[in-house]
């Protein structure tokens, strides 16, 4: 019997992260671009400089409503057109606020390109802002929050900013407002608010894709080099601060048969020097199935479907402070509440005597800088990370630098680096479940005060 040969690897091809081309127009709008040759879909990200401590106090949310009404008319379309326009150019726009500002996000053929981005300036230039579509968009705000309060991880996530940050913090509440503050909202606050900090010198531009054949120059000079605006200074970062005295807080399900855990606490930031350290040893403790975490509360406990570590950066300022959220999430049935938090807790205990293992550091460098080259195939991977160094303030080339750091990082260093992000008795532990079951177990665990606010 004859065999066809077996196929044979070829050989690999050095990766780096790209790096961005970076101009400024005559209006002042930043442009990040980058060529990538076969990316036939091209990502434009939007930064723009309105901030969630911006919004007007009692009218939290506005900014959500803002970015959510810039694709709801322009000067030169109506609603309906606009959305017709985008479809005859196969093109999707989304936006969204978050604490560093608003992200205007596009995708779209590069045959289109030339026509989406005329569209996405005249929703930045000129944005009607209609009372009807206002309206609309702050009824549908409403008719959310009910089904986030009554989702168990988001429910948590608000009792953790509500209980870690200072009241008097944007941080603290809902990024996307309250019940009370949203239905303040009017069509006269989103054009107040739009007026007040959105304009193109305070704005970038990031654009990845295919730009064979195009004029790129002349496409952007044609759209978002003709928004005309003031020149304005960029918001100064608040500072962000937070009480990680370890204590729990149990918002009350009565009934639930299952626990939501958010547990959490402040940390450093991308521009700290033990970040890469940090996010080693976080994906270690629990950033995939074989984490310490999953193999414990999930393997051995049957406790969970899954538990995950995670830092999330919430903030960045110029002169490299911010801070970033280190938690740890995940469900157990009711009963297993306090024995799933007690051997977190010891698993917690034992990283800090023991430390990582070489193997263990291996397979996250494995993971993490490996399959990079696949994360990061699609324009909008790439667009995305380039809009988040420009929103946090990190140098163009941070995410190639970011991979180099990883693989140089050693095991020591990577315990050292999650072993200060989890201290055992300075992390806020969040429980959405049944009180009535679980507060007691809690308690005897130690691990912190516990207190209890109504579901």
């Amino acid at each position: 019997m004859t065999f066809h040969p077996q196929p044979r690897g070829g050989v690999a091809k050095p990766w780096a992260f790209p790096a961005p081309e970076r101009a400024t127009l005559p209006n002042g709008l930043t442009v990040l671009r980058c060529h990538r040759p076969g990316q036939q879909v091209v990502a434009v990200e939007i930064n723009l400089d309105a901030p969630l401590d911006a919004e007007p106090k009692g009218l939290d949310g506005v900014s959500t409503i803002m970015a959510r009404a810039l694709s709801e008319g322009t000067d030169k379309h109506t609603a309906e057109e606009f959305a017709a326009e985008l479809e005859r150019c196969g093109a999707t726009l989304d936006a969204h606020a978050d604490h560093p500002g608003v992200r205007v996000s596009l995708e779209v053929p590069a045959s289109r390109l030339t026509k989406a981005l005329g569209l996405l300036a005249d929703a930045l230039r000129a944005p009607a802002f209609p009372d009807g579509e206002v309206e609309r968009l702050v009824r549908n705000r409403l008719d959310e929050i009910p089904h986030e309060l009554a989702n168990p991880g988001r429910r948590a996530a608000m009792a953790l900013s509500q209980t870690l940050f200072p009241a008097e913090s944007r941080m603290s509440r809902p990024r996307q407002g309250t019940l009370e503050t949203v239905e303040r909202i009017d069509a006269a606050a989103v054009r107040a608010f739009y007026e007040a900090h959105v304009r193109p010198a305070t704005t970038t531009a990031v654009v990845v894709g295919d730009f064979s054949g195009i004029d790129l120059d002349a496409a952007l000079a044609d759209s978002l080099g003709a928004w005309t605006g003031g020149t304005a200074e960029p918001r100064p970062v608040p500072p962000v601060t937070a009480d990680d005295t370890g204590r729990v807080v149990i918002v009350d399900r009565p009934g639930a048969v299952q626990t939501q855990l958010l547990i959490g606490r402040l940390g450093p930031d991308r521009h700290d020097r033990v970040w890469p350290a940090q996010v080693l040893g976080t994906y270690c403790l629990g950033g995939t199935l074989t984490s310490r975490l999953d193999r414990v509360l999930r393997e051995e406990k049957g406790y969970t479907y899954g538990v995950r570590a995670f830092g999330q950066v919430l903030l960045s300022a110029p002169d490299g402070s911010g801070a970033a959220m280190l938690a740890i999430s995940g469900s157990v049935d009711t009963p297993s509440t306090a024995p799933a938090l007690a051997d977190l807790w010891k698993v917690l205990r034992t990283l800090a005597a023991e430390g990582l293992t070489d193997a263990e550091r291996d397979v996250a460098v494995q993971n993490l800088v490996g399959v990079a080259p696949l994360k990061y195939e699609t324009a909008a991977a790439v667009a995305g990370t380039f809009a988040d160094q420009v929103e946090q303030h990190l140098p163009d080339d941070y995410q190639a630098q970011l991979y180099a750091r990883l693989a140089e990082t050693g095991t020591v260093e990577a315990t050292a680096a999650v072993v200060n992000a989890f201290p055992v008795d300075r992390l806020v532990t969040v429980l959405v479940g049944d009180a009535s079951s679980i507060a007691e177990p809690v308690r005897e665990l130690g691990i912190g005060e516990v207190s209890i606010i109504k579901g």
